[in-house]
């Protein structure tokens, strides 16, 4: 089954699910129930966070990638003083869970430093934060996997160390590394929920302020699944069709 086709089975699950009204007096599916004036409005409401859940996500991800590569640099250097300062860098952000790093972030951040932070940048140099690691460890094994040829190749044209890594180096990298960096946007997409507790507006926290007030959170978190799922599975379907891509750009 291709993802195309699982994302429209998901959107099909979606609408059979909120469809139904009750199949026994346990279930209170009419919460969700599109049919209905307040089904649609929870309905409204709960998709509502998708925008804050993408943009969030987005942000983090691009910033964890650029920070990704700074950290990775110092580990592919000769010097000892660098390499420890990366493998320190990732061994001490890996170790941090994200829930805590976003109360630091969130809590701590404006104690230090005085300035007052918003939840969503503070969710967003959270993740961010927490994500540089994996994405450094990404880089560094994707520029490492490139033949030292390469290199070489670069120097015998007088490239310098920066025009190397920007023309050559990191082009091929990057299309080694890109199912590693799709799989860690989706993970950025399910860590995103986590922001929540501090009060983003995203999906997560959509759904638990309307089970708070409907009292229904089986029929609420399974339609919170289905959101989840569906974005999911078309972010997976957009970072395969950019591999498609490239591979084809390259066989050209």
């Amino acid at each position: 089954m291709t993802a195309i086709r699982r994302i429209v089975v998901a959107m099909a699950l979606v609408v059979a699910t909120t469809s139904l009204t009750g199949c026994s007096d346990n279930w209170g599916w009419y919460v969700v129930n599109p049919s209905t004036k307040s089904g649609m409005a929870n309905l409204r409401f709960l998709i509502g966070g998708l925008y804050y859940t993408v943009l969030l996500s987005v942000t983090a991800i691009v910033i964890s990638v650029a920070a990704g590569l700074l950290i990775a640099l110092p580990g592919l250097a000769a010097n000892r003083t660098l390499r420890g300062f990366n493998r320190t860098y990732v061994e001490l952000v890996r170790a941090v869970p994200i829930l805590v790093l976003i109360l630091w972030v969130y809590y701590g951040m404006p104690q230090m430093t005085g300035l007052s932070i918003s939840v969503f940048w503070a969710g967003a140099i959270a993740l961010a934060l927490s994500d540089s690691a994996f994405e450094a460890e990404i880089f560094r094994a994707g520029i490492q996997s490139i033949d030292k040829g390469q290199y070489e190749a670069a120097h015998s044209v007088s490239l310098n160390y920066v025009d190397t890594m920007r023309f050559v180096i990191l082009p091929q990298a990057i299309r080694r590394i890109l199912p590693a960096l799709g799989n860690q946007l989706v993970y950025m997409l399910k860590m995103s929920s986590l922001v929540s507790v501090i009060g983003m507006q995203e999906l997560t926290r959509k759904a638990n302020e309307l089970v708070v007030t409907e009292y229904r959170p089986l029929e609420i978190y399974s339609i919170l699944v289905l959101e989840y799922l569906v974005l999911i599975l078309a972010v997976s379907a957009g970072v395969r069709w950019l591999e498609r891509k490239m591979q084809a750009d390259v066989s050209r």
